[in-house]
């Protein structure tokens, strides 16, 4: 037990040692992406609301009879899908692009991936300005719930972060993950309830009736990740999802314990492979 203690005391402080680091190069991913931008940071916001109405318009007469405040809800799934998408692609080649620095520099490399989804997590955090005008406009209630936001964003955060050490790693050696990921994460949106309600695969009248679907859905339930930590969010935000969205404790502690399994298991194989990178970058 003192010997983890230990073991964890000493990363912490060499943690710390590297605080400033990891601050200027969060500062230098957010500069560069709004650079000579006219509207900067509002950008932000705009995006997600943007796309919040093109969505809106495409798929409102197909889901919005099912779903309550719409809007909301698409906002909702739609911001923190983009925020893991965004994380885990800025962090897939934040080694390799980081090749000329760590051939010259000893610091340690994980700083350059978390830099990446940290910086990632400031846009998000921005973002939520246009769901606060979206509830604003459809006249969604502010409750004190909503504050509980914070545990599903941090779910959120710590899988990113484990996710991402994953891709960085792996993509060092195998640069075909970049194309590939693409493709996963397309994939992966149309598997999460962004812009239909998980309800819409069951049939409560005619049960068993398209076992294919029903199948999907319990997929989706058990094994996505984004799910557990979308629907989450949505509840604090919404209060009104229906029968099968309700995130249950257990929805919450699966969310917690994916967001640790992933954490660690990033962080070991960065730590295990990390040695290898000068010889690839």
């Amino acid at each position: 037990m003192q010997k983890i203690v230990k073991t964890l005391k000493g990363w912490v402080t060499r943690f710390l040692t590297y605080w400033d680091l990891l601050v200027l190069l969060v500062q230098r991913d957010i500069k560069l992406k709004y650079r000579r931008s006219f509207l900067g940071y509002l950008w932000s916001v705009l995006n997600p609301l943007l796309s919040m109405l093109v969505m809106v318009i495409v798929f409102s007469t197909m889901f919005k009879r099912k779903i309550e405040n719409f809007p909301v809800y698409l906002i909702c799934g739609n911001i923190l899908f983009s925020f893991m998408r965004e994380a885990t692609n800025k962090a897939m080649t934040s080694v390799i692009e980081s090749a000329s620095l760590l051939k010259k520099a000893n610091v340690p490399k994980y700083i350059f991936t978390l830099s990446k989804v940290t910086s990632s997590m400031v846009n998000f955090v921005l973002s939520l300005g246009a769901l606060v005008i979206v509830m604003i406009a459809t006249k969604v209630p502010f409750r004190w719930c909503n504050l509980l936001i914070f545990i599903p964003i941090i779910e959120l955060y710590a899988f990113c972060v484990g996710l991402g050490m994953l891709l960085a790693a792996a993509t060092v050696f195998f640069r075909d993950i970049k194309n590939i990921w693409g493709v996963i994460t397309l994939a992966w949106m149309y598997l999460t309830p962004i812009f239909y309600s998980l309800g819409s695969f069951y049939n409560d009248n005619e049960p068993n009736k398209n076992l294919a679907a029903d199948a999907i859905g319990l997929f989706i339930r058990r094994f996505n990740p984004m799910y557990m930590y979308i629907q989450q969010f949505r509840y604090f935000i919404l209060q009104n999802a229906d029968a099968w969205e309700v995130p249950t404790p257990e929805l919450m502690w699966r969310g917690a314990a994916v967001a640790v399994v992933f954490l660690i298991a990033g962080t070991l194989t960065f730590k295990a492979t990390k040695n290898k990178f000068i010889l690839y970058i």
